[in-house]
């Protein structure tokens, strides 16, 4: 079966997320988006358990759980680590995958005993990740750790601020044990490529969800059976038969993706802070080094070279988004909410809209101006002003295109064939 999966959320019981996060709500909005396969998130978390143990079926055999017969979930969670190596201080954050309560509840007593795993839905525990690697895998080899967000500046493998400048560095001889990474918002799969270090890793994209509307902003595409070992067995393999692409924002739309501070309002891009040796122009402090910096440290190859066994992307923008923008007002507010609302529940789940729909139903069912949004991103027509400093960027659809940002590298299928959505 062909599905889309989002492995990286969290719950209600992590800091500054919706109250809306639980399953129920989760469940719908992976209706509305289109999303087969659901990460829980937060496992670690007592109260969040119940919740699971409450409302999910698991599927005997699969490694996986249903909600009422029909949502597929995957149990995840995510761990911060906080720790000194070798006189140096390192925070990564990792993102844990099991295979049933069991396993969970065994991390759960391991993780326990180091730190204080009840207070927030994404631990922060003293572990290494080579002993946090040693700690699962000694629990259950099926386990899948994945690095998180790699490239995020203050907390990730990768990130300028606190990272590491190899896998094998952080995970030591657990590294070839790593099922896939994680690239972030901030960066896509083609950043990633300019490393030959990273080609042997499969590259998953995810929404790091804090809210139900923002669920599968990012998401992997699968044909395979639904099932927790055969996804697993991909993931290590990068299977392009069964792994078919990635879902992506626009990187530029990231957070992180150049560098700056945000409180002076300066925004560089790496050329540009060379030039100033890493130094505020403005406050004279040094810059929050972005995605695109610490991707040009540490890459061996140019722009634009693809990996003999890449795994496709598409990169797209949010439907709500496409409607803000439309309509001429914010994201937020209640008429995008209604105008959201109506299309997926009367028209299409949104990754139908954004990326199978034929073009005549598109501007049949839609207004024109959100079609021609949604034709302008399938095209890659869109402008970019880059995040920084934890500054989300912009994408915008329907201007009049004077700089078009294409989703570098290939976005078919080894059949010349145009990727679609579900």
């Amino acid at each position: 079966m062909r599905f889309l999966a989002d492995f990286h959320i969290h719950s209600k019981y992590s800091r500054a997320t919706s109250p809306n996060m639980n399953i129920p709500n989760l469940s719908l909005w992976a209706g509305y988006k289109g999303i087969g396969l659901m990460g829980t998130g937060d496992f670690t978390h007592h109260l969040w358990l119940q919740e699971l143990k409450k409302h999910l079926t698991p599927l005997e055999g699969k490694g996986l759980l249903q909600y009422k017969g029909k949502q597929h979930f995957i149990l995840t969670a995510e761990v911060s680590s906080i720790y000194t190596q070798n006189g140096k201080g390192y925070r990564v954050h990792n993102v844990l995958m099991a295979p049933s309560f069991k396993v969970v509840d065994e991390v759960n007593k391991a993780l326990g005993a180091i730190g204080n795993i009840v207070s927030d839905g994404r631990p922060i525990l003293g572990i290494s990740c080579i002993k946090l690697a040693e700690l699962l895998f000694k629990i259950s080899p099926d386990i899948m750790l994945v690095p998180a967000h790699i490239w995020t500046p203050w907390f990730s493998v990768f990130g300028s601020a606190s990272g590491f400048d190899s896998l094998e560095e952080a995970y030591g001889k657990y590294t070839g044990k790593i099922t896939a990474l994680e690239t972030g918002l901030s960066s896509d799969p083609a950043m990633n490529w300019r490393l030959s270090q990273l080609d042997r890793f499969s590259l998953i994209s995810n929404s790091d969800s804090h809210s139900p509307q923002k669920i599968g902003r990012e998401a992997n595409a699968f044909e395979c059976e639904m099932d927790y070992w055969e996804i697993k067995k991909i993931l290590e393999t990068k299977d392009k038969n069964k792994f078919l692409f990635t879902v992506e924002f626009f990187p530029e739309e990231g957070k992180y993706h150049f560098d700056g501070h945000r409180v002076c309002g300066v925004r560089l891009d790496p050329q540009a802070t060379k030039k100033n040796n890493g130094i505020c122009p403005k406050c004279k402090k040094p810059l929050t080094l972005g995605v695109m910096y610490r991707v040009e440290e540490l890459a061996d190859r140019p722009l634009g070279f693809v990996p003999e066994n890449a795994i496709p992307y598409k990169s797209m923008v949010p439907f709500d988004e496409i409607i803000a923008e439309a309509l001429g007002v914010a994201k937020t507010s209640k008429a995008v909410a209604a105008e959201y609302l109506k299309y997926v529940t009367t028209v299409a789940p949104e990754f139908y809209i954004l990326g199978k729909m034929p073009e005549e139903e598109l501007f049949k069912k839609l207004p024109e101006k959100i079609a021609l949004g949604v034709k302008n991103v399938r095209e890659g027509k869109v402008e970019a002003l880059a995040g920084y400093d934890g500054e989300y960027g912009v994408i915008k659809t329907l201007s009049k295109q004077k700089e078009i940002i294409k989703p570098v590298g290939p976005i078919s299928t080894d059949k010349g064939e145009q990727l679609t959505l579900f």
